[in-house]
């Protein structure tokens, strides 16, 4: 299958490559060769490589520079996912869009599945939500892929920032009531790559197995790296003051994926294997 990447320099879009290099023939974009706000570009480049399908990982994903600029995220993650829709419609291509749970209002009391109503609350949900619009209104030869808290080697997430944190004797406040459902890009890229050979279009929601407070990850996370005696505080989110105010119960439910036998395992056992790899010493 022939394979076209955007975002492909972020840490999904990396994984996707290790993922599927070994059976497929990838061509990987990112903001540096393709700008997706440009609709020409976009449809002179897809029309160009001819994939047999475009997996859509690039996005502004700074949920609070998404707050501070809430036309940029529209432009970015909205209007860029609505033209590689309607260039990939019109050339007979498959798309693949990579979306959050933060779609969500956060206030339905259960995990999320995959066909409850969306209701965005901040800028950065709202512009991954006109994503999904799009994409699903635009070109039938879809797939949205709506996943939650990931994490990655060698990024920059909430794990490293609470270890990086630990290692300094930084003080730690976390809050309590956010709770979603953490998720390895790795795991996550590996169980695209099985959902694409299915061509079973519709909506996903892929992302490890369970789900955690933000305290309640930090504490685990601090567990594994050896940190058993460091305090962390317990904070409600309004405590925690920043632009965006995210959902507060947001885990994603996989009913779909699973039925197709794809499942990634629990959240605890990938977070597990990445404190082994990146625990400071």
């Amino acid at each position: 299958m022939k394979i076209l990447i955007t975002g492909a320099s972020g840490k999904l879009g990396s994984a996707l490559q290790t993922v599927l290099r070994a059976g497929h023939d990838v061509i990987a974009t990112d903001r540096s060769t393709l700008d997706i706000t440009d609709y020409a570009a976009c449809g002179q480049l897809i029309a160009d490589a001819r994939p047999d399908i475009l997996l859509h990982a690039a996005a502004f994903t700074d949920v609070n520079g998404c707050a501070l600029d809430p036309q940029k995220a529209l432009r970015i993650n909205g209007l860029g996912t609505h033209n590689l829709a309607a260039v990939t419609a019109g050339l007979g291509i498959a798309m693949l869009y990579v979306s959050s749970n933060e779609v969500f209002d956060g206030k339905l009391g259960r995990a999320y599945h995959e066909y409850d109503a969306a209701k965005p609350i901040n800028a950065y949900g709202r512009s991954k939500w006109y994503g999904e619009r799009a994409l699903l209104q635009v070109n039938p030869r879809h797939y949205i892929v709506r996943t939650a808290w990931l994490f990655a080697l060698g990024g920059h997430n909430f794990i490293h920032a609470i270890l990086n944190a630990a290692r300094h004797d930084s003080a730690l406040r976390v809050v309590t009531n956010e709770i979603s459902s953490p998720t390895s890009t790795s795991d996550l890229a590996a169980a695209i790559g099985l959902l694409i050979e299915s061509k079973r279009f519709g909506t996903y929601h892929l992302v490890n197995e369970g789900s955690v407070s933000r305290w309640g990850l930090a504490r685990f996370a601090l567990d594994e790296a050896g940190f058993t005696d460091r305090a962390i505080a317990r904070i409600s989110s309004h405590q925690w003051q920043r632009p965006s105010l995210p959902p507060e119960h947001s885990p994603l439910a996989n009913i779909a994926a699973a039925s197709l036998g794809i499942r990634l395992r629990p959240w605890q056992e990938a977070v597990r294997d990445f404190i082994a790899a990146e625990a400071p010493g």
